[in-house]
């Protein structure tokens, strides 16, 4: 047994979590879980040492795996179905006890109880289109949803029981056209960053800390314009039409850069956030995995492990400032997109 942090990595297209031990400046595999069909997404509990998968098929679902810190084994330990589709997102509140998911197919947003790592049929649920990813605030009390399809952001308190009831108003702006994708809140929650797939922005959003209400005041490029990328579209192929595809976006050390992902140019960069909260663009861009849909940072963010949905391996990275210096590539398989420290 180890005190190295392990690195959790879904790669979709072999319907695998793939555990790495995180040893100095190289990835050790450790154990491949199989027989999680088109996973995209799960959450980590690690207090309990539980991990729960979405999967697809008919129906997907939500499998719930035991982890083994020492080998890195996922063990099955249970399974919801949903047959509406399956989740592109999935987080848990901090105490472990509400599982929140959207779905970008279905078109709907869930929220469930969890006992024991056994998940419960959805309490709540919400309709939007597309809606690509959601996060509850570190106290449980509020929870936000994400709908690339509407061009916003829903907000809702979360009750205990996992009810959602929606803030007035119940949804808040992104620019038209922009496609809203992945959202972080910063540690003292008083603000929101959302990544936007189309326009490959960075969006500040103020965040009440009491009533849970948020208002857009900013907004800054996250993509290496020096690449020429058009601004992308609803139902456009990007990768053809060489498009803006923003991805995925997390907090470097000290909440002083957002790390963020362009699929198109496969490239990370680090948008720098000033005292006040508000958002420039990166000065340099790391050309990464192929079409880098998924990324994470260790808690101390000296470590960046990306992934690529047309690569094979994944990249680990020193962190030095807005600076990457690649350490190692490691095989993971077939459409990794997803990526968790643990």
């Amino acid at each position: 047994m180890t005190d190295s942090p392990l690195v959790l990595v879904a790669a979709s297209g072999d319907g695998a979590i793939v555990t790495f031990r995180l040893d100095g400046d190289r990835l050790e595999r450790l154990a491949v879980a199989e027989g999680l069909d088109g996973c995209s997404t799960f959450a980590v509990d690690p207090a309990r040492d539980l991990v729960y998968a979405g999967v697809k098929g008919s129906p997907a679902g939500v499998r719930t795996l035991s982890l083994d810190r020492g080998t890195g084994r996922l063990t099955p330990q249970s399974r919801l179905d949903l047959p509406d589709g399956g989740m592109n997102y999935l987080a848990l509140t901090a105490d472990g006890t509400r599982l929140l998911g959207a779905s970008y197919g279905g078109g709907y947003g869930i929220s469930c109880t969890v006992s024991d790592g056994a998940v419960s049929s959805p309490v709540s649920r919400v309709d939007f289109p597309n809606l690509h990813s959601v996060l509850p605030s570190s106290d449980g009390r509020f929870a936000y949803f994400v709908s690339l399809g509407a061009d916003a952001i829903a907000q809702y308190a979360l009750g205990d029981d996992g009810g959602l009831q929606p803030l007035s108003p119940e949804t808040v702006p992104a620019p038209a056209g922009s496609g809203p994708r992945h959202l972080v809140l910063n540690r003292a929650e008083d603000a929101v960053y959302v990544l936007t797939e189309f326009s490959g922005e960075v969006l500040h959003y103020a965040r009440d800390t009491a009533t849970g209400m948020l208002e857009l005041q900013g907004a800054a490029t996250a993509i290496d314009t020096a690449k020429d990328l058009g601004r992308s579209e609803f139902g456009a192929d990007p990768m053809e039409n060489h498009y803006i595809w923003g991805a995925d976006l997390h907090f470097g050390a000290g909440e002083r850069r957002l790390w963020a992902s362009e699929r198109t140019e496969s490239t990370l960069g680090a948008v720098s956030v000033a005292s006040d909260g508000s958002v420039s663009a990166p000065a340099r861009f790391t050309v990464t995995e192929p079409q880098p849909r998924g990324f994470a940072l260790n808690a101390g963010g000296t470590r960046l492990v990306a992934a690529g949905e047309r690569s094979s391996t994944v990249s680990l990275y020193a962190v030095d400032g807005d600076r990457l210096e690649l350490q190692d590539r490691a095989e993971v398989g077939s459409k990794a997109n997803w990526v968790r420290f643990v």
